[in-house]
């Protein structure tokens, strides 16, 4: 396996500050912040949109372990939930990643995913061109946008919608069987 098994929210943040502030991924000269919200949903209220709020939902590739009996496994199927603002010079990325729950144990537990610095790069890829098509009116959306994905899709075992958090809300990726 490419990546841990272990939920690394440090891995996230120094990516993306690697992303943002050394690489200038976004360089419009505003300042840009990472948090975490693990009970986000995908949904944006009316006042919620007026304050500028917007929703990326990203299908990455991760990888779990039951803390019960130590099984791991890999999904091609994770979802990560990301809410995104700029007001004046402030932006502002909350996300949150779904878990899965082990099929062997059944116990209700979500796991939540562990990810390779690679697959994490290209989460927040798609995520700064979602931001500077939708915050900065960039139209520089267009690359690759989907092609890449489908050329570089890794396909895992049938994915269990009763085992997947993002399933059981009715945000999961899984419309590409």
């Amino acid at each position: 396996m490419s990546g841990s098994t272990e939920w690394t929210p440090s891995l996230w943040m120094e990516t993306f500050d690697e992303l943002v502030n050394d690489d200038n991924e976004l360089d419009y000269g505003d300042q840009w912040t990472l948090n975490f919200n693990y009970s986000q949903t995908d949904k944006v209220t009316k006042e919620e949109r007026k304050r500028g709020w917007k929703v990326y939902t990203h299908c990455a590739y991760g990888h779990f372990e039951c803390e019960s009996c130590n099984k791991t496994w890999s999904s091609a199927r994770v979802v990560v939930l990301f809410r995104y603002r700029l007001r004046g010079d402030r932006g502002t990325v909350i996300m949150r990643p779904f878990g899965q729950a082990c099929r062997q144990c059944q116990d209700d537990e979500f796991y939540l995913p562990g990810f390779s610095k690679e697959d994490v790069e290209k989460a927040f890829l798609r995520l700064i061109r979602k931001i500077r098509k939708n915050c900065y009116r960039d139209d520089e959306d267009s690359d690759n946008d989907g092609s890449s994905s489908s050329s570089t899709k890794v396909y895992t075992k049938p994915h269990e919608a009763s085992l997947c958090q993002a399933c059981i809300m009715g945000i999961c990726c899984q419309d590409d069987d």
